[in-house]
């Protein structure tokens, strides 16, 4: 696969690892739609960046949650480049909670936006990615550590990997490989919000390679699967962690 005039989705680009990638895949090549929920300036800050290397990117606005909106992302993305080549679904949102009656809403907000927005956006990604493309949803690598407080989280993105394994099969006979990409702990927006220094360090050294994750270091492994090389890796999940779990 020759990303030269590919176009690629990332959805949750606008910050942190899905940032990450989009300028990953537009160094190597790629058209690449910047999809962000609701922070306007920060997507186009990463169009700006891409544009400034000479790439080509634009910014397009949806809740990965709504029908609607997906349905929209991936119309823009035929408008404006063509066709897709390539999806990364990296939206998402995580917060602490038991497994409690009262962490209900916690749970149902990260199943409507995690696993449910993931449903969505490999849907529209069956129904629109062009032959022998890539489709490639974020999970997490703490499914396997079974930490308290993560069990809502867990739950979604336990579900994404299903169907990430499930549609590398509906798909078959297309030449479209579907992956899944769990990180460890990464040193995001989102990895550190609510957590103590301490909390931090420790996760930091719960790797052999003793260090949190940076987001290029995911944005590496998700350019291998879209790339020329990655090709024969499907219906996988590729544990990008440092030996995390």
């Amino acid at each position: 696969m020759n990303p030269s005039s590919r176009s690629a989705i990332v959805t949750g680009a606008s910050r942190g690892i899905g940032r990450a990638i989009a300028l990953r895949l537009a160094a190597d090549g790629f058209q690449v739609v910047i999809n962000y929920a609701g922070n306007a300036a920060k997507a186009q800050e990463v169009v700006a960046a891409i544009q400034a290397s000479g790439g080509q990117a634009v910014a397009v606005q949806a809740d990965v949650s709504q029908p609607d909106d997906v349905q929209r992302l991936f119309a823009s993305t035929q408008q404006a480049f063509g066709g897709v080549d390539v999806v990364v679904h990296s939206a998402g949102v995580m917060t602490m909670a038991p497994i409690a009656t009262d962490s209900l809403d916690a749970f149902d907000r990260m199943l409507h936006v995690n696993l449910r927005g993931a449903f969505l956006v490999l849907a529209e990604a069956a129904r629109h990615v062009r032959d022998a493309g890539r489709v490639i949803a974020l999970s997490s690598s703490v499914i396997a550590k079974s930490f308290p407080q993560y069990g809502p989280y867990i739950a979604s993105k336990a579900g994404v990997e299903g169907l990430a394994r499930v549609l590398a099969n509906e798909l078959r006979g297309r030449r479209i490989s579907v992956n899944a990409v769990a990180p460890g702990p990464v040193g995001t927006e989102l990895f550190l919000e609510g957590k103590s220094a301490e909390q931090i360090a420790q996760l930091g050294r719960a790797a052999p390679l003793e260090r949190l994750g940076e987001p290029e270091d995911i944005a590496a492994v998700v350019a291998f699967l879209a790339g020329p090389d990655g090709g024969w890796v499907n219906g996988q999940v590729v544990r990008a962690n440092g030996g995390f779990a």
